[in-house]
C-alpha cells in the first residue's frame, strides 16, 4: 500500500556500470530496495562501458523488465505559462496537507500518495542545506522537481507501481537542486546512477549520505555519444507490461512528444501565445531571470551590490549607470546556479537615463519588454530585485505616478525596495518589464522610482529580444 512504501538504499555495492544494469532492488512489504551511486572518474575503455550498459538495458527494457534512460542534463526549466500547471498542483498539495499530490499521470490514489512522500521527504533534505529557505523558495523547488518529472518520464509514471523497475544514468552533476532531483526519484522507488567523470558533488551533498560512490578512475573529460534507444518503441514510451512481478496491467495514452502534464492540462495554443496577467506565483518565477551583481574594487574587495536583468539570451545584462559605474569588474550571480560569473564587459552605459549594459559568457533567458502604448496610475506592477543583498526578493505596489527626474521620464511606484534593488525589474502583471529601479527616497514611504520602458529601448533596443 503507499501508506507503507518506503525505500531502502543500497543494500549491494554498485561499483561498475554492469553491475548496475543487471541489479534489480527487491520489494517486500511496502519496501522497495533502491541504488543511488556515483562512479567517480573514467577507467578502461570508459566510452565503450556505457555503450554496453545502454546495450544491456536496452535489451531488458524490450523484454518488458526495465525502464531505462540516459541523460546528459535536466530540461532547462520554463517560465510564465509554461509553469502554471505545476504552480497549481503544488496550491492544491498545500491545501490537501500535503498528504497527496494531484500529479495526473495515475487516476488512483497510489501514485499521489507516494509523490508526496517522497516531496516531503525532498523538502528535509533541501531544508537541511537551506535552513533559511521561505516559502516561496520552497515552492519554486517543488514544481521544479515536478516539471522535471514530468518532462523526462512522459509514458512511464502511467504504469508505475511499487515494485516497477526503473533506471536512470546521468553525467557530472554538480547543481545542488539537480542532485536532490535525483534523491527525489530515489524516494520514488527508481534507481540512479551518476557517471560523475568530470567532477563530484559538493561536500554539503556529500553529507547528506543519500547516495554511494565508488571511485573507478581519475576525473577527466571524455567525449560521450547521447543515448540511443534501439528497439521497436522509443524511450519516451517503452513497452507496456503485461502483469510481469508487481506490475498491474494499465494502458498509457499515447504520446505525441510532448510532456503528459502540457498535453492534458495546459492550455491549447493556436500559433499565438495567451496574453493574460499571471498570478503573484507565476511573476515570481521570473526571478531567475534577474540577477545580483557585486561590484569589486581593484583589489577584488566588494564594494556594493545591485541588480540587473536579462535582456538578451547571449549574455547580455541591463542595469543601471551607477550600479555598473566605480566598478573594475563585477560578479553575477543567477538564481539556481551555483557558479559565479565574474567580468569587466560594459557593452555601454548612460549616465543621464541611468543606465548600463554588462555582459557574461552564459546562455540566458531573457525577460520582455513592454511593448504597449502607455501606462496608468493605479495600475498593480511587481519588483524583482536583490535588496541589501537579499537575492530576488519580490514585492507589490501600484503605479503612483509619472516624473521627469533631470530630463528623464521616471515611474513613481509603491512596491517597496531598498539598497541593492537598483537595477532590478519592475514588471506589470504579464510579467513585462515597464522600468528598471533607479532610486528611492529613504525619507518617504514607498516612494519608489523606475526608468521606464521608453528609454530601455531607447538605450538597449538593438540588444532587447
Amino acid at each position: 500500500m503507499a501508506e507503507q512504501f518506503t525505500t531502502r538504499l543500497n543494500v549491494m555495492t554498485i561499483s561498475s556500470m554492469s553491475t548496475f544494469a543487471n541489479i534489480k532492488g527487491g520489494f517486500r512489504k511496502g519496501c522497495k530496495d533502491v541504488y543511488f551511486y556515483r562512479l567517480l572518474g573514467i577507467s578502461g575503455n570508459y566510452v565503450g562501458q556505457i555503450g554496453e550498459m545502454d546495450e544491456m538495458l536496452n535489451a531488458r527494457m524490450q523484454a518488458g523488465a526495465v525502464s531505462y534512460k540516459r541523460i546528459r542534463e535536466l530540461p532547462k526549466v520554463g517560465v510564465g505559462d509554461e509553469m502554471a500547471v505545476y504552480i497549481r498542483i503544488y496550491k492544491e498539495w498545500l491545501e490537501s496537507g500535503r498528504t497527496a499530490l494531484a500529479f495526473p499521470p495515475l487516476e488512483d490514489d497510489c501514485f499521489r500518495k507516494v509523490l508526496s512522500m517522497a516531496c516531503n521527504r525532498v523538502l528535509e533534505q533541501y531544508r537541511s542545506i537551506n535552513p533559511n529557505s521561505n516559502d516561496s523558495q520552497e515552492q519554486n523547488f517543488i514544481i521544479k522537481l515536478l516539471f522535471w518529472l514530468d518532462r523526462l518520464m512522459e509514458g512511464w509514471l502511467t504504469a508505475w507501481t511499487e515494485g516497477e523497475s526503473i533506471k536512470l544514468v546521468s553525467e557530472n552533476v554538480n547543481k545542488k537542486q539537480e542532485y536532490l532531483f535525483y534523491i527525489f526519484l530515489t524516494f520514488l522507488g527508481f534507481d540512479v546512477l551518476l557517471l560523475q567523470y568530470k567532477t563530484d558533488i559538493s561536500e554539503d551533498m556529500e553529507r547528506l549520505n543519500l547516495s554511494g560512490k565508488c571511485v573507478i578512475g581519475s576525473f577527466s573529460d571524455v567525449d560521450v555519444p547521447p543515448y540511443e534507444y534501439r528497439g521497436e518503441k522509443t524511450a519516451a514510451a517503452p513497452p507496456q507490461r503485461t502483469g510481469q512481478g508487481n506490475m498491474r496491467e494499465r494502458i498509457a495514452p499515447q504520446r505525441t512528444g510532448q510532456a503528459y502534464v502540457r498535453e492534458r492540462i495546459a492550455p491549447q495554443r493556436t500559433g499565438q501565445e495567451e496574453r493574460r496577467e499571471k498570478t503573484y506565483e507565476e511573476l515570481a518565477m521570473l526571478s531567475s531571470s534577474v540577477v545580483m551583481i557585486a561590484i569589486h574594487n581593484r583589489k577584488g574587495d566588494v564594494i556594493g551590490t545591485g541588480s540587473g536583468i536579462m535582456i538578451n539570451k547571449d549574455g547580455y545584462i541591463l542595469t543601471n549607470n551607477h550600479v555598473a559605474s566605480g566598478g573594475a569588474f563585477y560578479s553575477v550571480k543567477i538564481e539556481d546556479d551555483e557558479q559565479v560569473y565574474k567580468t569587466d564587459e560594459i557593452i555601454k552605459y548612460n549616465p543621464d537615463m541611468d543606465l548600463a549594459l554588462i555582459r557574461i559568457c552564459r546562455r540566458f533567458s531573457p525577460l520582455q519588454i513592454y511593448r504597449g502604448s502607455g501606462l496608468v496610475r493605479g495600475q498593480r506592477v511587481v519588483a524583482i530585485g536583490s535588496p541589501l543583498g537579499l537575492f530576488n526578493s519580490i514585492s507589490d505596489g501600484i503605479i503612483a505616478g509619472f516624473r521627469k527626474i533631470n530630463n528623464v521620464d521616471m515611474i513613481q511606484f509603491t512596491a517597496p525596495i531598498s539598497h541593492g534593488s537598483s537595477g532590478g525589474a519592475l514588471m506589470n502583471m504579464y510579467g513585462e518589464v515597464i522600468g528598471i529601479s533607479t532610486a528611492g527616497f529613504d525619507d518617504g514611504q514607498n516612494i519608489n522610482l523606475a526608468v521606464g520602458y521608453e528609454c530601455i529601448r531607447m538605450f538597449a533596443g538593438g540588444f532587447v529580444q
